[in-house]
């Protein structure tokens, strides 16, 4: 089986912000503040944008399959929205893995089908229901009940929206490293800066965290044995001290 752990990083699609409250002249930082504040407007507290809102810069896999694991971020660093996503559902098309996810059903995957929508990138595997491969009839992407995509943060909570708990601090609590001090809210600032560099890095962190989890969920539900965890872990260990990346290093320096 294919498993394929993943996360995105997200800024503010300022092109959308301007067209839809009027925002031309303003630089790409100003349209950025309108919109959150427009978005405290409409909330009375919190701006973070609706899912339409949102435009991908970075999507980060871990990608466990046969004997091997890889951990990287899509595309390069000055690769366009549309190439990242279409990258990740080829990868899709290809293998048609298990998604595992943190929050992927809530945030995720829906900004993604918006951007997919918006850039008309194809991909059917991804959309398959069972009216053309029947092995995906009740086991497909798109059901919240099924496992093809398993959204950790969704069924841990047993659906529950009051009951779900947060990546870093569920990583954290289960020996992993978490977010290593750094937060989503810093990405928009960080791509301002240029530094999309350490966005990527960030997003394979968040990608690693998920996997670990994922790793204990499979070890909770008989998937895994003790051994097998052993293995797995180790594994992931293994591929990071040999990718040999400060990120990396950093995050197995926490995991002790």
């Amino acid at each position: 089986m294919n498993i394929l752990a993943f996360d995105i990083e997200t800024i503010p699609d300022v092109a959308t912000g301007r067209k839809l409250y009027g925002l031309d002249g303003l630089s790409d930082k100003e349209t950025g503040q309108a919109m959150f504040a427009k978005r405290r407007e409409q909330t009375g507290e919190s701006d973070f944008l609706r899912h339409h809102m949102h435009r991908v810069v970075a999507i980060s896999a871990v990608l466990r399959r046969e004997d091997s694991l890889r951990v990287w971020s899509l595309g390069e660093p000055d690769s366009s929205e549309a190439d990242l996503i279409r990258r990740f559902f080829d990868g899709i098309e290809k293998y048609s893995p298990t998604l595992v996810s943190w929050n992927g059903g809530g945030f995720d995957l829906p900004v993604l089908h918006y951007r997919m929508l918006h850039h008309g990138i194809s991909a059917p595997r991804y959309w398959e229901n069972g009216s053309d491969d029947q092995s995906f009839r009740w086991n497909n992407y798109l059901s919240r009940f099924h496992e093809r995509h398993t959204d950790l943060m969704d069924v841990l909570s047993g659906y529950q929206p009051r009951a779900t708990a947060p990546l870093d601090e569920m990583a954290q609590l289960l020996g992993f490293p978490g977010k290593l001090g750094r937060h989503g809210s810093e990405v928009w600032d960080q791509y301002l800066a240029g530094k999309i560099g350490e966005i990527r890095d960030y997003c394979e962190t968040d990608a690693l965290n998920t996997y670990l989890i994922y790793l204990r969920y499979e070890l909770i539900r008989g998937n895994l044995d003790e051994a097998g965890w052993k293995r797995e872990t180790e594994l992931v260990r293994k591929t990071l001290r040999e990718a040999n990346k400060p990120h990396f290093n950093e995050f197995l320096e926490a995991w002790k």
